[in-house]
């Protein structure tokens, strides 16, 4: 309910119109009552002594039930409700007034009567709502008057009548420009033959052509066409619509999920959007609530995985927001980004390298944040291999510091973004990883241990495999190499990944971080996101160059440049020795891998810390060799 102080003058305007309208719906209802005689005018004196009382308790129903603060211009069926619920509550009002204060006290007969107030109920309905909806359809005929004028491109809209009905309600309210619907392809039986808000559904997917053929030939070509989500279902065949619609020459655009938040848009169609399994179920209250009003701090926070953590946690109504960032550039690119999306958390951005200790534990501790997401890391497979001295500093030390500092500064949880690949790893990527991990379970484990009755610090790790259209991810490259007219290089045949959005990654690594400061504390430390059905690369470079209107093999050529150091064929998401567990999270499982106590870490640190300074490789090798035994044992 609105607060008083937030009232305008354009509320106090509706509260008088539907004072008036009250006024003129009980003085209506008692003249077509009494109009035959002199009872109108006989009750009339004592009807005006009891009507500013009603009115004063108008008001106030008035505004319980939120009449004064509903925008005239999008009125629809709760405010209908509403106005139903607000007639009710008055006519029970007039009732209790005549049957129980007036009828026995003044008059020793009923003043109002039955008929009276049954007249009374449905007048006031009508009264409070004739002028909205008149407004309303006001409104609703200029905007379509706009919404079809001579730069407004014909369209066709693809998907289910309900997809369509929230895309054609975005075109009425001016939220969506430029565009006018000619018609729907709906791939549901039901739909076939019915009208969506004047709109009619002229056939079902397999009709596209035909009916942009129709168009043609009436002088009223279609210029675009819209697939809404239930488009991208697997049984509906995106990819071939995609493909059909190019080959007619019109223009092709998306409507995003209004699961995942988003406001009614129209998109460019990617790839990804064709790669993609049913979404989990993501629960946004759980996730708000969780980080509403909260301080928090992202490591890493210009890269693709960082920026969008930033981006959802504004979004979920984080209070404070720090990014920690090694790059300038991508920093500036983060912070510019989402002042552009008028956030209202207090967002700073600071260099810096997590290797620096000192440094992180000082913008931590001044910071005071509730909440650490730590997303820095050093993740190229090839280039880790190489320099793989690097990754320990980055990976293992890095990782080191943002948990004490997180813990120095009074967090109440740190979420390391971990990898599939820290599972019987075989790269130097997934063997840091998977040390980290080790040093965020130990610490986690210590910190239960020791706390007593008081909620200790979280310390949780969460892994996932690849993300779409993140950096260095094989999507953005296999479109530069279509673009620059092949070759698309393929490393092995028989590789396959497992694919998510990166929306969806980071929903779910904050959904992770939900369960983990659930009320009873979980004994879990490690989560796995659940990946789907995973991707054989080589389909994927095929796919991309058949939607880029080319045939693979004849116009693009697909090479295959062999493995390359540190990875292997089919990643995996649990260890043959790591037992796994249902939470009761759709799209997350819990592992619990080997933990290692805090005082065995601390050895391997130390001796780390001093291989490191000396660049002692083959001692290095040998420190993880012994921490993560299982290293090396799936290698392809």
């Amino acid at each position: 309910m609105t607060r008083l102080s937030h009232l305008t003058l354009r509320n106090f305007m509706i509260a008088l119109h539907d004072l008036l309208a009250t006024t003129a719906a009980l003085f209506a209802a008692f003249y077509l009552r009494f109009e035959g005689g002199e009872g109108f005018y006989d009750r009339l004196p004592l009807l005006l002594q009891i009507l500013p009382y009603f009115l004063a308790f108008s008001v106030v129903v008035f505004f319980i039930f939120n009449l004064t603060t509903t925008k005239w211009r999008f009125i629809s069926l709760p405010d209908a409700m509403n106005i139903i619920r607000v007639a009710s509550v008055l006519t029970v009002a007039l009732l209790a007034l005549d049957y129980i204060f007036v009828a026995p006290n003044v008059r020793g007969a009923f003043f109002l009567g039955k008929v009276t107030i049954v007249l009374y109920w449905f007048i006031e309905i009508f009264a409070l709502s004739a002028l909205r909806m008149a407004y309303r359809y006001f409104r609703y005929t200029r905007v379509r008057r706009h919404a079809r004028t001579e730069d407004a491109a014909p369209t066709l809209l693809i998907g289910r009548a309900a997809d369509a009905e929230v895309l054609l309600r975005g075109i009425e309210s001016g939220a969506i420009k430029r565009i006018w619907p000619v018609g729907v392809l709906s791939p549901s039986n039901a739909d076939r033959g019915q009208s969506i808000r004047n709109v009619p559904v002229l056939g079902g997917l397999d009709d596209i052509e035909d009916v942009v053929a129709d168009f043609a030939k009436r002088n009223k070509p279609i210029t675009r066409v819209v697939m809404t989500p239930s488009v991208f279902e697997p049984e509906a065949h995106p990819e071939s619509i995609l493909m059909r619609a190019r080959k007619l020459g019109v223009i092709v655009n998306r409507m995003p999920s209004l699961e995942s938040g988003d406001a009614p848009r129209l998109t460019a169609v990617a790839v990804e959007d064709l790669l993609l399994r049913p979404s989990e179920k993501i629960d946004y209250a759980r996730l708000e609530a969780l980080i509403r009003g909260k301080a928090v701090i992202v490591t890493g926070g210009g890269g693709s995985i960082g920026s969008e953590i930033c981006e959802r946690v504004v979004a979920f109504g984080a209070a404070r927001l720090l990014i920690l960032e090694n790059s300038e550039p991508a920093l500036y690119a983060v912070t510019e980004t989402l002042a552009a999306h008028g956030a209202h958390a207090a967002i700073e951005g600071r260099i810096a390298d997590i290797r620096d200790r000192e440094r992180v534990m000082r913008l931590m501790a001044e910071f005071k944040p509730d909440i650490v997401f730590h997303a820095a890391a050093l993740k190229h497979v090839p280039i880790l291999e190489r320099d793989w001295s690097e990754g320990v500093k980055t990976n293992i030390f890095g990782s080191i510091n943002v948990a004490d500092a997180a813990l120095a500064a009074g967090a109440e949880a740190m979420v390391m973004i971990s990898t599939d690949k820290a599972i019987e790893p075989v790269s130097m990527l997934g063997l840091t990883k998977r040390f980290a991990e080790m040093y965020c379970q130990a610490l986690d484990h210590d910190l239960a241990a020791g706390s007593g009755a008081k909620r200790p610090m979280r310390l949780i790790s969460v892994r996932f495999g690849n993300v779409l259209a993140s950096n260095g991810s094989v999507v953005p490259k296999f479109k530069a190499q279509i673009e620059a007219g092949g070759p698309v290089t393929v490393t092995h045949p028989d590789m396959v990944r497992y694919f998510m959005t990166i929306r969806e990654a980071c929903d779910l690594v904050i959904t992770a971080a939900t369960h983990a400061l659930g009320a009873a504390r979980a004994d879990v430390s490690v989560y796995v996101l659940n990946m789907g059905q995973p991707v054989k690369i080589v389909d994927l470079a095929e796919r991309m160059i058949r939607l880029s209107g080319l045939q693979p093999g004849y116009d693009i050529e697909i090479v295959f440049t062999g493995m390359r150091p540190g990875e292997r064929l089919h990643e995996i998401l649990f260890a043959s020795e790591e037992p796994t567990r249902e939470i009761g999270v759709a799209g997350i499982m819990a592992a619990q891998p080997n933990e290692p106590p805090m005082q065995t870490l601390r050895k391997w640190i130390t001796a780390l810390d001093q291989a490191i300074a000396r660049d002692d490789r083959a001692t290095i090798r040998t420190i993880l060799k012994d921490a993560v035994p299982e290293f090396g044992s799936t290698a392809a």
